[in-house]
């Protein structure tokens, strides 16, 4: 008899709900998929479902850079979004990540569904919609055990972009044709987010304002289950999981299990309706900072779907059918019912399963010691609060351990600053997957960069140990307190990191004249490392209050500045030698544009708006020929392909103004543009024949995939050699570890500076690298300088700002700017 009354409520309320609120169909005025829905009527649907169903929160957790807002849904039965902050921490209660006993009666499943991340992949923010309307008014027996989450938009600027232009430039009716202007997106297309990062490269490295504001939230409730939508290229069939290798090691048994258990669910609505699918190929688990991977790493059954898609409203396909959207709405739909419908049957499993994931203790159990310069310290614990991952300072002493650089064990001296991270807590596997050196590759084919280890990123060393490593609680530092010295010749400040970096710009921008030196010296008592920053009295002398600017200057950002009573130095040079050169304000421009990379042009302009604070000019490319190159100081080419741009007439252009005293940057395969030019140094590596008679192709078919990647380099961390004394190179020790991200190889300059370059025996520390692309990059140019006339080309091989988190690059990619190159101006 109860069951058959529960069955009537559930009627009931069904029915009352469906005629309560609105269909999407019936809110937005035409049906689902017949047009793009923009970003502000989407969150209009999801606060109409929120204000009509008891079953339904709705709430903002920040804005984009654009200020569009970020939101989520949060769908349950009214009882449980009642109790609803019991049931949070009870399930957090039951990994260990907070204090309490977990109560058996709030355990719920939970479920996170993030949607459009990619903007211009949109149909999966139509099927969203669609999904919240059928689970509050359809599925509400599931909602009994389980707490859903949706992200409509993870990147509304994107979408926005996307279906703005979308909406602009399509035929009426739409076009099917490929050709159509509406299937071919203009220079930087939909897919990132203002600042034209891939947001679903960034969940680890947290660098963008949507994934900084969207952990915050995740961290509140780490889901046992999430799903990223997605759309690949036309003609691909859906992808579901199972994922494909390679998986990293701490993936568990039951993650594997389960994500075979959740597509076998989605197979059977597939199958039912004849559409096609793949699983076990393509998209593997393996680098951290994807919308899979991360939650994975973070104990959810972490899953990528892909629909067939780019293809506006419709499109014909290369096989001869037209692929609607109408149909991408279906099957995003579908298969985020049929996860929906899989959590509910097994939210005992997935709760039992997640605590097990989350009890660290006791589990051979490493620590890794880092030591390093202290602001490098201190921004690692930044992006360790941000994934709220435990870290303790060191308790002075001497600590054995395995160093990996060194491929040997070493017994170190650590002081209070020194971070102890260890595995032996409850994200200890994500603490694993972040710090080790090098990660294990059970199949070299894979989706992503193959290395990333955090220590090697942010230019810290590091000491493994399984040996218990007693810590301190970590403080916050104390505060930097300069105050004016009138009677001072100057004030010294080193040059080690990105918080020494933005204080100059600040000096910069205060009008405040700088200088650097480029040779060591004594003043003071005590020494200075070359490109240590030198103010003096008589650079500033029309200052207006120059002492109280610098030292307020100075304490705003934290350093510590050093009084020198005198310019004479004890050793080294003193401050008005020709080595003490000043430090110009050097106007900036910066490529984009069609032939560019979108990437690295965004990388650039995020690194200068956001990390610099520094003002630069960016230039389309197609209008580059009508720049006056005299008003810029230094041209910055992003990765890309600039042939066109710089033909006999532009290249002429170009160098006439460097060798006036201009200034080209060029980073990644932007070098080409140069190389095997008569009038430049720099050469492409080309491949050596081992035999001059063409050998016949006997590998097997089923074996071409792999035997390709034997010329490739898939991201990997490689150790280069610096020559420190260079201006580039101040800030840095004799070796500097480089993500290389490709196989390209240009020889060592015979005319200039080969700053950073790989030897005979180039030493790969993390990461694939082919065995053909290994004997390619023998002896070949890393960083590099070509002075030209007045001027000079700098070539950047490797990008030392690739996704904003190779943390250790920065300061490099500073001194090309401000320290290289300055040898015409002495005081």
């Amino acid at each position: 008899m109860n069951k058959i009354t529960a069955l009537f409520t559930s009627l009931l309320l069904s029915f009352q709900l469906a005629f309560a609120q609105q269909s999407p169909e019936e809110f937005l005025g035409y049906p689902l998929g017949t047009s793009f829905t923009p970003h502000h009527k989407v969150v209009e649907y999801f606060e109409h479902v929120a204000e009509n169903s008891p079953l339904v929160q709705f709430q903002k957790y920040g804005e984009t850079y654009e200020g569009r807002p970020l939101t989520y849904a949060i769908i349950s039965t009214e009882e449980n979004l009642q109790n609803l902050e019991q049931i949070r921490q009870s399930h957090l209660q039951n990994a260990g990540l907070t204090e309490g006993t977990s109560s058996s009666a709030a355990k719920k499943g939970i479920v996170w569904l993030s949607y459009n991340v990619h903007g211009n992949e949109a149909s999966s923010t139509e099927a969203a919609m669609k999904t919240i309307y059928e689970l509050v008014t359809k599925r509400q027996d599931w909602l009994q055990d389980l707490v859903v989450i949706m992200d409509p938009v993870v990147n509304p600027d994107g979408r926005d972009r996307y279906v703005n232009w979308y909406k602009q430039v399509k035929a009426t009716p739409s076009s099917t044709s490929p050709m159509a202007v509406e299937h071919n997106e203009p220079w930087p297309g939909g897919r990132p987010n203002h600042y034209l990062f891939d947001l679903n490269r960034d969940w680890a490295w947290a660098t963008q304002t949507e994934t900084r504001q969207r952990l915050e939230i995740y961290n509140k409730w780490m889901p046992h289950i999430h799903v990223d939508f997605h759309e690949q290229y036309k003609n691909a069939p859906y992808y579901f999981a199972p994922a494909a290798e390679p998986l990293h090691d701490v993936i568990t048994t039951f993650q594997k299990e389960f994500q075979k258990e959740i597509g076998l669910n989605h197979a059977r609505y597939f199958d039912k309706e004849g559409w096609l699918y793949f699983t076990k190929e393509s998209f593997d688990l393996l680098y951290p900072s994807y919308g899979d991977t991360y939650p994975t790493y973070m104990g959810a059954i972490g899953m990528t779907y892909e629909q067939a898609g780019h293809a506006g409203l419709a499109i014909e396909t290369d096989h001869g059918y037209i692929l609607t959207l109408v149909d991408r709405v279906q099957h995003h739909h579908t298969t985020g019912i049929s996860t929906v419908e899989i959590a509910a049957k097994n939210v005992d499993r997935l709760n039992a399963e997640f605590s097990k994931f989350y009890d660290n203790s006791g589990k051979n159990a490493v620590n890794y010691v880092l030591t390093g310069h202290q602001d490098k310290l201190d921004l690692l614990k930044e992006l360790l609060d941000r994934h709220e991952i435990e870290y303790a300072l060191a308790q002075p002493g001497k600590v054995k351990g395995y160093n990996a650089l060194e491929q040997k064990k070493r017994t170190v001296d650590v002081d209070q600053n020194s971070l102890v991270v260890s595995t032996a807590q409850p994200k200890g596997k994500m603490v694993r997957v972040l710090m080790e050196p090098s990660t294990n590759l059970a199949d070299s084919l894979t989706y992503d960069i193959t290395a990333w280890s955090l220590p090697y990123a942010y230019g810290l060393d590091v000491l493994s140990t399984e040996s218990s490593v007693s810590g301190l609680e970590a403080k916050n530092a104390t505060a930097i307190n300069n105050t004016p010295a009138p009677a001072a010749a100057a004030y010294i400040s080193g040059w080690n990191s990105m918080k020494d970096a933005r204080f100059l710009t600040a000096l910069l921008d205060a009008g405040i004249m700088v200088r650097f030196t480029e040779t060591a010296l004594e003043n003071s008592g005590k020494k200075f490392a070359p490109g240590s920053l030198i103010i003096t009295k008589s650079d500033n002398r029309n200052k207006q209050d120059f002492d109280e600017l610098l030292t307020r200057l100075a304490n705003e950002h934290g350093r510590e500045l050093t009084v020198a009573n005198t310019g004479f130095s004890t050793s080294g040079p003193d401050f008005g030698s020709s080595q003490v050169k000043i430090i110009n304000t050097p106007r900036i421009g910066i490529l984009r544009g069609e032939g560019s990379s979108s990437l690295n042009y965004g990388e650039l302009w995020y690194f200068f708006e956001r990390e610099l604070n520094y003002p630069v000019t960016s230039i389309d490319t197609g209008y580059f020929g009508n720049v006056d190159l005299t008003k810029l100081d230094v041209i910055i080419l992003p990765i890309g392909s600039y042939s066109d741009l710089f033909d006999e007439k532009g290249l002429a252009k170009l160098t006439d103004w460097v060798k006036n005293g201009g200034k080209v940057i060029a980073i990644g395969n932007a070098l080409k543009t140069f190389a095997g030019n008569e009038d430049f140094a720099l050469k492409q590596n080309e491949k050596k024949e081992t035999d001059s008679i063409s050998k016949p192709n006997l590998v097997p078919y089923a074996q071409r995939e792999r035997n390709e990647i034997k010329d490739l380099i898939t991201g990997s961390i490689i150790k280069t050699q610096m020559d420190e004394t260079h201006p580039m190179a101040f800030g840095y020790e004799d070796t500097y570890l480089s993500l290389k991200l490709s196989s390209d190889s240009y020889n060592l300059l015979s005319d200039g500076y080969n700053v950073g370059y790989l030897g005979e025996s180039p030493e790969i520390v993390a990461g694939f690298v082919g065995s053909e692309a290994k004997d390619k990059i023998r002896n070949s140019l890393t960083f590099g300088v070509e002075p030209m006339g007045e001027g000079s080309f700098i070539y950047l091989v490797d990008n030392p700002l690739f996704r904003a988190f190779w943390q250790n690059g920065k300061l490099l990619f500073v001194n090309s700017i401000f320290l290289v190159d300055n040898s015409e101006i002495t005081n």
